[in-house]
């Protein structure tokens, strides 16, 4: 089972992070999204976790999130992580309002 949390900024994603390293998770397992694309690589390189990539999505996923819109390519991030396809438009819509959305989950 995944957690989802919606944070305002970088400096509560941190803490969010280190709340759920402090639980148990890896950085392995922790990933964060904002719906600008730069601003959710930096945060992540600053933060020191995984983008959600191949290894989550899927090769054929991967490669259609290049054609589609960062939303439409966000919800099918956060369908690739176990949300159901209106709690993915949910969460993306906070993303929209300039919120980040931290996403941990135990691997198998």
């Amino acid at each position: 089972m995944n957690t989802f949390k919606v944070v305002e900024n970088g400096v509560q994603a941190k803490r969010e992070i280190d709340d759920l390293i402090m639980q148990g998770y890896s950085k392995n397992e922790i990933y964060l999204l904002a719906h600008d694309k730069n601003r959710s690589e930096d945060l992540s390189d600053s933060l020191d976790i995984k983008d959600i990539g191949v290894a989550e999505q899927g090769v054929l996923e991967s490669v259609a999130n290049v054609f589609r819109t960062r939303g439409d390519a966000l919800r099918a991030k956060l369908e690739s992580l176990g949300m159901s396809p209106l709690e993915a438009e949910r969460y993306e819509e906070e993303l929209d309002r300039g919120k980040v959305v931290v996403v941990a989950g135990k691997s198998a």
